[in-house]
């Protein structure tokens, strides 16, 4: 079914993200009122007609994630009140996906009760890239396109050309992500084993692999504290490893993770837009990439109905 005009909608959570995919798309940015009351409660309205539209709401859930969160839910419900044709909320960055099952007693599966939520408030598809856990596309009972970056940091690191490469895993569990970047960029992998101590810090216990005198790309889904991506980069420096890259999808960086990154040692920091990366005083350290054009791309294959996993090759799939 071939619904009206591509709409795109955008709360305040990454604007410059959602200009980025209209200018691809050559189409304006529907403007939509995202403010909040005195008391704190958000007020939203969309503020052209939107009646029989594929409308693509663009909305990261990261920090501050509740706002944003309900910003993207309240924008969902006055569209659907206004009678939008379809909604499609793209999320580039799918906060609260750490819970995704029940680990321990008396705790939420709080991915799920997020897709419950989108569902509910009136989101015919999902459009997010590289979740944090695979198996949250399960929890939704509307189609989910799951989104790689892959594509887009791998070019940027082709385009460098570094010898002697090895992709370093900082877990076990980004192991196949790395090895999909490997075999990319004809490099070679390694592992970091590691163990938890608090919450906010790891302790590197070995590397399996030998990183001695080979340049290093550390590859993860996402940096947060940055705890565990710098004690890998300080890790493989201390066995020997030349330059250390660093590369993740989502920048959350809470807390003190910019200082780590500056002082781990690493040569580059990539990152991607799918949440606002703010590289003031660290220029020269921090790369930012766009995934707009990737979205943008998606977007126009949902609304003519053509393939969007066609995006990706069975090469790219394996490597989240």
């Amino acid at each position: 079914m071939i619904y009206g005009n591509i709409q795109v909608v955008a709360g305040n959570a990454n604007p410059k993200l959602a200009d980025a995919v209209c200018r691809d798309l050559g189409i304006p940015r529907t403007p939509a009122k995202v403010e909040k009351f005195p008391d704190g409660e958000i007020d939203v309205r969309v503020e052209d007609h939107v009646r029989g539209n594929d409308v693509f709401v663009v909305q990261s859930t990261c920090p501050p994630v509740n706002d944003n969160l309900i910003e993207l839910l309240l924008l969902v419900d006055a569209l659907r009140r206004a009678s939008a044709g379809r909604i499609t909320a793209v999320v580039p960055y799918f906060g609260y996906a750490r819970k995704d099952r029940k680990d321990e007693g008396r705790v939420p599966i709080s991915a799920k009760l997020v897709a419950n939520l989108l569902v509910t408030a009136g989101v015919h598809r999902v459009v997010t890239i590289d979740l944090h856990a695979a198996q949250i596309q399960g929890f939704f009972d509307i189609p989910v396109d799951h989104l790689y970056s892959s594509q887009v940091i791998s070019e940027h690191f082709k385009k460098l050309q570094i010898p002697d490469l090895m992709v370093v895993a900082p877990d076990v569990g980004s192991a196949k992500m790395a090895r999909g970047y490997a075999k990319r960029l004809g490099g070679d992998l390694a592992i970091i084993n590691k163990r938890r101590i608090k919450a906010d810090q790891t302790e590197v216990t070995e590397i399996i692999g030998d990183v001695a005198g080979r340049n290093i790309l550390l590859i993860d889904d996402m940096i947060s504290t940055g705890g565990s991506i710098t004690e890998a980069a300080k890790a493989c420096r201390r066995a020997g490893a030349k330059d250390v890259y660093i590369a993740a999808t989502h920048a959350v960086l809470c807390g003190q993770a910019r200082e780590k990154l500056e002082s781990c040692g690493a040569k580059e920091v990539v990152l991607t837009d799918t949440i606002p990366v703010d590289t003031v005083g660290v220029e020269t350290l921090f790369h930012v990439l766009s995934v707009g054009p990737l979205l943008a791309d998606a977007i126009d294959r949902v609304h003519h109905e053509r393939s969007v996993s066609a995006l990706f090759s069975r090469r790219e799939e394996g490597m989240s």
